[in-house]
């Protein structure tokens, strides 16, 4: 609504009516203080109902704002008060977090070639002609063409770089092309020129020579990485402004940025506070060389108004289920000759994770297979032993909140020992409904019922989700969508199978998968209380929708529109 002074159930006077030379006597007064200024200077919103996510009020229809961008006050306003007559149509939910992305590879995608979604070599071929024919300047050796999005199960086979020669137009481009998991890339001739005749097989990746050069994944991807021209500071600005922008659009406010080297890092604190910053990061750090201990390249952070937070770090423990890259226990059902990539041995994973904790950070480990489930447990539990000797694991965990990012299949004696130690699963719905058409082919119909994609199963570890966009859609909804129905929100179907939703048993209800992306987020980030509520001292970050959540059906979650998002007081996306 716009009114300044609010005293509660009535607006006061607008700032307008206040001259200048009153607001200086205001504040030359004796008494003033921070809490005067707050009263004169707070804006006050009602509407038609506030969800909250507090206990004490579940629901009300107003909240004062300060101008810090606190919320000061959350209240019912008083039945044919002058606040209710006028409040906003809307409903109000806390803003929204993702507990798993990649801010700069989100924007990286926006800017590139989307290859999601092509089920042909010819498609793939159009796409980045299309997009070449808009970017005429790009496919240089200095500035590479750049895609994600493509996957070889539907494409038929592994691409190689031949497969990019089938088109004359795209010869001698330099292209480099993200799998949909971003764990392998696909890159052009011209790329292959430029490395070794002869490439050494990779300890933790796969140089994909059958049935051509062309692709590498995992720990093999730095073969090629170490030769792209990296984007400069400029552009890495132009990403973070164009994903931000799209975040907002969806209700996110927040976000965990699963792997920011020390550099981008150091970018984000310059950039944090500006007008552009519009979604709150909470950062994990990767190192340059990635599962290392680089504390030295580092500082932890946590900005005022609480727009970034560095104090975790990422760890790798193997790649990706479908690429056959997640390490498992026992070989995968279709490929029998493989159990995955670990990309570090176990000793060294529980090394660094050590080291890191005892710089006193967050511990988050990327594990998808249960080998790899397996060595994240072990070394977060040899890491709270070493920093908590006269504590229990679970004690000093409530203090850590170490984490595991992806927990997508695990053993269930690794199973319980999370839930006895209170390890945080961070898990995103929509990877479980993007792979259960194949996931079953890889495991085995035994391994997939007691190991893999667990949800409501681990509901008293206060699981996190998220999405890791740009592998996945970006919209909560969603993802909210697909923990509830277990199915995929751009089909509204589940597997052949299971048509009405795959794996129920672990599906959430719309409260737990609201709080998922909000309160989840939260906790894991060390901001309980200050973000997903709507409450007095939290910051004042909101959506405002059409309707409430609840009276939506299940449906309209795969398309749903927010009105607008609101952050630290100030609105960053009003729907035209």
């Amino acid at each position: 609504m716009g009114w300044f002074g609010s005293s509660g159930s009535e607006a006061g006077s607008p700032l307008w009516l206040y001259t200048t030379a009153a607001i200086v006597g205001i504040a030359g007064f004796a008494g003033y203080n921070q809490g005067a200024a707050d009263y004169f200077f707070s804006e006050t919103y009602c509407y038609q109902s506030v969800r909250t996510h507090s206990a004490a009020e579940p629901y009300v229809d107003c909240f004062t704002v300060s101008p810090s961008g606190i919320f000061s006050k959350v209240f019912q306003s008083e039945p044919n008060s002058s606040l209710a007559k006028t409040a906003q149509p809307g409903y109000v939910i806390p803003g929204l977090w993702d507990g798993h992305g990649h801010l700069l590879q989100y924007g990286e995608f926006l800017n590139s070639v989307d290859l999601f979604g092509s089920t042909s070599f010819d498609q793939v071929r159009s796409r980045v002609k299309d997009y070449l024919a808009e970017n005429p300047s790009l496919g240089t050796k200095q500035e590479w063409i750049r895609g994600v999005g493509w996957d070889q199960m539907a494409l038929g086979h592994m691409p190689t770089a031949a497969d990019l020669l089938k088109d004359d137009a795209l010869k001698d481009l330099y292209i480099m092309l993200d799998r949909v998991d971003v764990h392998c890339i696909w890159v052009s001739q011209a790329v292959l020129d430029l490395l070794p005749e002869s490439l050494p097989d990779v300890p933790g990746g796969e140089i994909v020579r059958d049935p051509g050069m062309g692709v590498f994944c995992d720990n093999a991807m730095d073969v090629v990485m170490d030769i792209w021209p990296k984007p400069d500071s400029k552009k890495k600005q132009k990403f973070v402004n164009s994903a931000m922008s799209k975040l907002n659009q969806f209700g996110l406010v927040g976000m965990h940025d699963a792997g920011v080297t020390p550099g981008n890092l150091k970018l984000f604190r310059d950039l944090a506070g500006t007008d552009d910053w519009t979604v709150r990061v909470y950062a994990m750090i990767e190192c340059d060389e990635r599962n290392t201990f680089c504390s030295e390249a580092v500082d932890k952070f946590v900005h005022p108004d609480g727009l970034l937070s560095i104090r975790s770090v990422k760890l790798f423990a193997d790649g990706a289920l479908g690429s056959w890259g997640s390490a498992m226990l026992e070989p995968y059902s279709d490929r029998p000759d493989t159990t995955g990539s670990l990309l570090i041995n176990a000793t060294e994973l529980t090394k660094v994770a050590s080291s890191w904790a005892k710089e006193g950070y967050q511990v988050n480990i990327h594990a998808i297979g249960d080998l790899a489930n397996r060595n994240a447990v072990d070394a977060m539990t040899a890491a709270l032993e070493l920093v908590c000797p006269d504590h229990s694991l679970s004690e000093c965990q409530a203090q850590r909140r170490f984490r595991i990012e992806h927990a997508q299949i695990i053993h269930p004696d690794d199973q319980r020992r999370m839930h006895s130690i209170g390890i945080i699963p961070s898990i995103q719905p929509t990877h479980a409904t993007s792979d259960m058409a194949y996931a079953e082919k890889r495991l085995g119909k035994e391994r997939t019922d007691q190991e893999a994609y667990r949800m409501r199963s681990l509901l008293d570890i206060r699981p996190v989700l998220g999405s890791d966009f740009p592998v996945e859609p970006s919209d909560p909804f969603q993802g909210i969508y697909a923990a509830v129905t277990r199915r995929n929100p751009h089909t509204g179907r589940g597997t052949d199978d299971a048509p009405e939703g795959w794996q129920t048993q672990e599906s959430l209800n719309l409260d737990q998968a609201i709080r998922g992306f909000s309160e989840g987020p939260a906790f894991a980030g060390f901001m309980e209380g200050k973000a997903g509520v709507i409450k007095k001292g939290a910051f004042a970050d909101w959506v405002v929708l059409d309707k409430p959540l609840e009276e939506a059906e299940i449906e309209d979650f795969r398309s749903l529109r927010i009105k607008e998002t609101w952050i630290g007081g100030r609105r960053v996306y009003k729907r035209d």
